[in-house]
This record gives C-alpha cells, structure tokens and sequence, in this order.
C-alpha cells in the first residue's frame, strides 16, 4: 500500500503530479469539513507536503514522521514541536537562490531609475511635456546585506558586477567571505546606502529592522527586502518614505501579504513585487521536486537531502 500523506496547501502542478504517482495524498485544503478529514486519517498519515503546519496539526497526526516544505523558508512550521515530537522537516535550499538574487538586482535598478514610474511615464504620454527627472545609479553605492545567507552571497557576487561595494550584517562573522562585517544593523545602515533584507523569518528577526534602523539609512537610502515581510517595522516604514525621511523602498515581500498597505500605493519611491522571489517555471520545478525528493528518501531510509530538523 502506498504510504499516505497530507498535502497542507496547493502546490505546484509537477509537483502534485509527481506526489500522486508516489503516494496516496490527501489534500487538506480542498476538504470541506478538515477536522473530519484530520480525524479519519488521525493514524494513517506519515508525512506532510507543505508548510502552515503548527504544534496543533502535528498533535492530530500521531503517526506524522516528515514534513517536507515548499520553500526554503520554513517560520509557518512549528519546528521546535517538531523537534519534539521527533519529526523530521525538509526545505528546499540552493535551487531558488539565482532567482532570488536575479530579482533583488531588478528590483534595485527598478527602484534607482524608477523603472515602473518611467514606462508610466511614456505610456501617459508625458514625455513630450518635458524630460524624466535625473536620478541615481548603483555604481559605486556601498550595499548592505542582512543575511549573508546562500542567497545572500548571491547577491553579493551580482552586487559587484554592478560595481557596488558590500558589506553584511548577521549573526556572526563569516571568517571565510571578503566583506566588511558589521556586527550592528543600525551602523551598518547608517553608513549603507542601499540595505537588502535576506534573511529569515520568524520571531527571532520580527522587526529587526527597526525604526532607528530605517532613520540611520536615511532621505538617500534605500531598502530591498525579498525576504519577510515581518523583518521590517512596516508602519514606520511607510511613515519615513511618505514624509522623504527614507530614499525609497522595493519590496516583494510585506508584513500581512497578500495585503499590502494603501499607503505605498501613491508613493514615487516605491517597486512593489507581489512575492515573486522564486517564481520562475525552472526554479519552481525544481523545489517541487525537492519536496518529492526529500520524501522518497526519507521513505526508503535514506539521509535527508535538505534537512531542517
């Protein structure tokens, strides 16, 4: 009998596919009644594709052995009760970085040159009234990186291409990379002028960049984040840029997304993205089949590809 599993939200169409060769899923997000549904497979599901999963589901589901996520950020699992309760969680590392990074590099020239306001800027047909305004450029900007994670190198090694200068701020020195290491955000910010979140979510990082933070950046600083939307004091963060005390931001992630602020809306030095990091078809595919990748081994006693817990 094929092992059963739980598949907690939607997931890309391959990788769906692919689950359903495999193994008998169960789609909890489709289900009408989902304590009906967590009752009748109470002792029959070994692992869960997908995140959003706290201490309570894994309590309904004492046979649960693998949670294998979509993503490489996991802050919507319970890890330390999955720790607890001795099972094992997955992610999808490495395969999402160079989309990731390619984004966050479009996103900082869109915000520099003010791409988006420009092609509204032609197609209004304002162009022949007068000039676009004069703006800036990344050569030669000193960047700041929260998280000099994998994807954080990433950007770093794009970030020079652009003839930018790096620096990074996290939990510890990494004795082994060539940027200057602040071990405090705010002084960092203050002498970056462009500060890019990548690091991860959860209650460690909630609102780590703080007020006193975004002030240090500055009217001639800008912030990217493509990480949390929660790593960001949000409501400050919309006060400074509509009062010019912040450069500007681009942003494709936000604290309540899919809901987004009105306030940004009628902002000039704001890019908003609709959390599209990763959301290419080959990098999609690819953590897709991480997912299924993780589980096959687990289920045939091998070591955990990209293990969490």
């Amino acid at each position: 009998m094929p092992v059963e599993i739980l598949q907690s939200h939607k997931l890309l169409e391959s990788c769906e596919a692919a689950l359903a060769k495999r193994y008998t899923v169960h789609k909890l997000h489709e289900a009408a009644d989902k304590e009906k549904l967590l009752a009748e497979l109470r002792d029959r599901v070994r692992a869960i594709a997908g995140g959003n999963v706290s201490d309570e589901l894994m309590g309904k589901l004492p046979k649960l052995e693998i949670i294998a996520n979509f993503g490489v950020g996991y802050d919507s699992i319970d890890t330390k009760a999955a720790k607890a309760r001795n099972i094992r969680v997955t992610n999808t590392p490495n395969v999402l970085n160079d989309a990731v990074a390619e984004l966050t590099i479009g996103l900082m020239i869109a915000l520099a040159r003010r791409i988006p306001q420009a092609h509204q800027f032609v197609r209004d047909g304002n162009w022949p009234k007068g000039n676009f305004p004069l703006l800036t450029e990344l050569n030669g900007k000193t960047v700041g990186i929260l998280g000099l994670g994998r994807i954080g190198k990433e950007i770093a090694a794009r970030a020079q291409a652009m003839k930018m200068r790096v620096v990074y701020h996290g939990r510890r020195k990494q004795t082994d990379e060539p940027y200057v290491f602040y071990s405090d955000l705010t002084e960092m910010a203050r002498d970056a002028d462009w500060l890019v979140l990548i690091a991860p979510g959860g209650k460690a990082t909630e609102k780590i960049v703080s007020r006193q933070v975004l002030e240090a950046l500055g009217p001639e600083g800008y912030i990217v984040n493509v990480a949390r939307g929660t790593l960001i004091d949000e409501a400050a963060m919309v006060e400074l840029l509509a009062s010019k005390q912040l450069g500007g931001a681009a942003l494709d992630v936000f604290e309540k997304e899919p809901l987004v602020p009105q306030a940004l809306f009628g902002l000039d030095n704001v890019v908003l993205s609709p959390h599209q990091g990763s959301a290419t078809h080959q990098t999609r595919n690819k953590m897709g089949a991480l997912v299924v990748d993780n589980l096959d081994a687990w289920f045939a006693g091998e070591p955990l590809i990209s293990a969490v817990v």
